[in-house]
């Protein structure tokens, strides 16, 4: 197994705090992405061959679909960054911007991953006091800080740098997600609730995961 992060001096910190329990808000974030993802990867294969449909979010894409959750890979950014849940909230409002910016862009796979690290992070530099820098996030979501650089700027550039969130806008948000998580099944999140992952289940990402999370356009490979 080889650990997301280096060691020594550039291990990641180790929690001495008893750990809380998860924000609601990832349970249903995880739930409401997955969905997305599953939307956009069927109309990815209708339309294989055809036309611009997702192309314009290849810049973000992977080698292949990285092994680690998205469930998993939310609370791994929480418990390692300690931002603020909002950031979440804020961070899918990002990625539905990015989306509505450039119809036809789909989230799959491939992509999710790095556009979660990114539009969370960038959140958290807006609406958290304190906040860990680009290297420490690299870390944590497994790039390197050289691809997470160039695809904050991508990210920025795609959103017009339009990441200002009103309160109006933030509370109509967590209304959408409130009503995407009543139609949803409520069993699935009991089930997950009762099973919680701990740190140590996904502090570690094997050779071949971070091969996978391998952008063609990193010249070090990408999350790892």
């Amino acid at each position: 197994m080889l650990a997301i992060t280096d060691p020594d001096q550039n291990q990641l910190p180790e929690k001495s705090e008893p750990e809380s329990a998860t924000p609601r808000v990832l349970s249903i974030l995880s739930v409401v992405l997955e969905r997305l993802v599953n939307r956009d990867e069927m109309l990815s294969s209708s339309s294989s061959g055809g036309g611009r449909l997702g192309k314009n979010l290849e810049v973000f894409h992977g080698i292949r679909p990285p092994a680690i959750t998205i469930p998993k890979y939310l609370d791994r950014i929480y418990k390692y960054t300690n931002c603020s849940p909002a950031c979440f909230v804020v961070g899918y409002i990002y990625i539905d911007r990015l989306v509505h910016r450039h119809p036809g862009s789909l989230v799959v796979p491939l992509n999710v991953h790095r556009l979660l690290v990114i539009s969370i992070m960038l959140a958290a530099k807006i609406l958290d006091d304190e906040h860990y820098n680009n290297a420490f996030y690299a870390r944590v979501g497994g790039v390197t800080n050289t691809e997470l650089n160039r695809l904050e700027v991508e990210f920025l550039f795609m959103i017009d740098f339009d990441l200002t969130v009103t309160a109006r806008v933030f509370e109509s948000y967590c209304l959408h997600l409130e009503r995407e998580m009543i139609m949803w099944d409520g069993t699935k999140l009991k089930n997950e609730s009762g099973s919680r992952n701990t740190i140590e289940d996904i502090a570690e990402i094997s050779v071949e995961d971070m091969e996978s999370f391998s952008s063609p356009l990193s010249n070090n490979g990408g999350l790892g």
